[in-house]
This record gives structure tokens, C-alpha cells and sequence, in this order.
């Protein structure tokens, strides 16, 4: 037996495409079978800052709420201050006082809007706390509660 007695057969090995069909249907139906709709997260009505003066109109039209973030050189929470009441640094205490002033009446909860202010060291995610710690939370009977639905933004003075 010497290797030049071996011959190369010219035939050229067929893929089986039905068992590879079948493969991609299963892992298809698999994946559409274990997929679930997560509920709706971080859906905010946000109007970033323009550099023209607002309309005379958009301000009859909401109520706003001032809430100025400040922060350090680090880019840590410093200080929340809801119009000119401070609240350190207690994202529950500032949900508290937004629901309290809407309980009271002061304004249409749908015309009612969120104008932050902050400092421009302030790490994003103090900024999105605060922003889920006024649009709304989650009640004992798993409900969700709206408090804000919109929220703009003005920049640091």
C-alpha cells in the first residue's frame, strides 16, 4: 500500500439542507415561545434646552416644578433643592414632595412639568434618579403611578 496507489475521489460531499432547516425553525420557535415584552422603562416626554426664548404660550400652558441638581468636582450629588426647599440628597423625599404638591392642587398633574437644572459635573445617573424619582412609582398593588410626565431641561446658571 503506497500512497500513490490512493485515489482522490472527484465527488464532492452534498450538505444536507432539511436537518439544517429544521435546526433554524426550532431555535425560530423556541426564541418567539420564550420571549417576553419587558414593561416600558425610562419613558419620558423630555424637551431638551434651545437657545431661543420660550413662547409666551408654553408657559400658560404647564406648571413648572424647579428642581436644581448640584453637584461636587467628582461628579457626586451634592444637593437637591425642589424650588427653594433643600432635601440633601434624598431622591424619596423629593418623590414625596412633587406627589405632595400635586395631592394639594397647585397644578393640572397634566399640564404639570419638570424643569431640572444641573450642574454640568453631575454624573447621568443621579440625573435619571431624580427624573424616575419624579415621573412616577410603583404602588403596593404593583400599579404604576404617575406623578410627571414631562420633564425639560434649562441650563446651569
Amino acid at each position: 500500500m503506497s500512497l500513490r496507489d490512493v485515489k482522490v475521489s472527484p465527488e464532492v460531499p452534498k450538505l444536507q439542507m432539511t436537518p439544517m432547516i429544521d435546526i433554524v425553525f426550532n431555535l425560530l420557535a423556541f426564541f418567539i415561545i420564550t420571549f417576553r415584552i419587558p414593561a416600558v422603562e425610562g419613558d419620558f416626554n423630555i424637551k431638551m434646552p434651545i437657545n431661543a426664548p420660550p413662547s409666551s404660550e408654553s408657559m400658560d400652558e404647564t406648571v413648572p416644578l424647579e428642581i436644581t441638581l448640584r453637584s461636587d468636582e467628582a461628579g457626586d450629588l451634592t444637593a437637591i433643592v425642589f424650588g427653594q426647599l433643600p432635601l440633601g440628597t434624598d431622591m424619596a423625599r423629593l418623590r414625596r414632595e412633587v406627589f405632595d404638591y400635586l395631592q394639594t392642587g397647585a397644578g393640572d398633574i397634566s399640564k404639570t412639568e419638570a424643569s431640572f437644572t444641573a450642574d454640568g459635573e453631575l454624573h447621568y445617573s443621579h440625573l435619571i434618579d431624580a427624573i424616575t424619582a419624579v415621573s412616577g412609582y410603583v404602588n403596593d398593588e404593583n400599579q404604576v403611578v404617575k406623578l410627571v410626565e414631562n420633564i425639560k431641561f434649562t441650563p446651569p446658571k
